[in-house]
């Protein structure tokens, strides 16, 4: 069965563009460039078993129950769930040190503080992800570990219910060129980060898996020192059953890793 999502694509413009994050001081406050929303065939890796794969894709989807509740009105679960995510990302990549530092929880609600982002985009460009190297380790340590393999590995989970609207898709790194993707600064209060945008291009090829639990991740390459191409994610707009009426909610854990 053939599916379609509407994604926001990011733009080519002559200045450089800038998303401004609890912009004037105000939580969950965001200034966006401008996005071009534009309707994509979407492929299902759950029907397709095999055809998506981490060294590929960049992506992959793994079973991985949870032996914690994740909320957002307490931080106790991140401890359990943090050993959890270094026991998955040693088993899965062969990662040989794993340090988590930070957990989002979106909610698809326009109140939300942090809704899922629905722009095409990776969290960091080449000078992003070096400075966020810093910006952890320190500037000596982030030294050593530039003389290793690094990546920057995101796991997403949905939490309480299965994924019924707004799942993460991705696109495929070989069906992108390299003039598709767009650097984009981040301005925060207190620092100031870039991430790649992408533009629209219709032989991207979108891939998800359909109807996501709590008990599933998707486990997905965002900055990969040696070269492992970076992923395009957003949420997509579409729905998998009209009769469902649960609220997308969902866990992204941001980690470094040397292999």
């Amino acid at each position: 069965m053939s599916l379609t999502a509407t994604v926001n694509y990011h733009v080519h413009k002559p200045e450089q563009q800038a998303f401004y994050l609890d912009a004037d001081g105000i939580e969950g406050n965001l200034i966006s460039p401008e996005l071009q929303s534009v309707d994509v065939p979407v492929a299902d890796a759950r029907t397709h078993q095999g055809s998506v794969s981490f060294a590929k894709d960049s992506v992959f989807f793994a079973q991985f129950p949870t032996g914690t509740h994740v909320t957002n009105e307490s931080v106790d679960w991140q401890q359990t769930y943090d050993n959890e995510l270094t026991s998955l990302l040693q088993r899965e990549l062969g990662a040989e040190e794993v340090i988590i530092f930070d957990h989002t929880i979106r909610v698809d609600d326009p109140n939300a503080v942090r809704p899922p982002a629905r722009n095409v985009h990776s969290d960091y460009s080449e000078d992003g992800a070096k400075q966020r190297l810093i910006d952890i380790l320190g500037t000596d340590q982030a030294a050593e570990w530039s003389k290793e393999h690094y990546a920057f590995i995101n796991v997403w989970r949905p939490i309480e219910n299965p994924i019924n609207s707004a799942p993460l898709g991705f696109v495929r790194p070989s069906s992108l060129e390299e003039t598709d993707w767009v650097l984009l600064d981040l301005i925060y209060p207190d620092r100031k980060g870039q991430i790649l945008g992408l533009v629209a291009n219709p032989n991207h090829k979108w891939i998800y898996q359909s109807k996501m639990t709590p008990d599933e991740v998707a486990i997905f390459n965002i900055y990969d020192n040696r070269g492992a191409p970076s992923i395009a994610h957003s949420a997509l707009d579409m729905i998998e059953d009209a009769n469902v009426n649960t609220i997308r909610k969902s866990l992204e854990s941001r980690t470094l890793v040397r292999y």
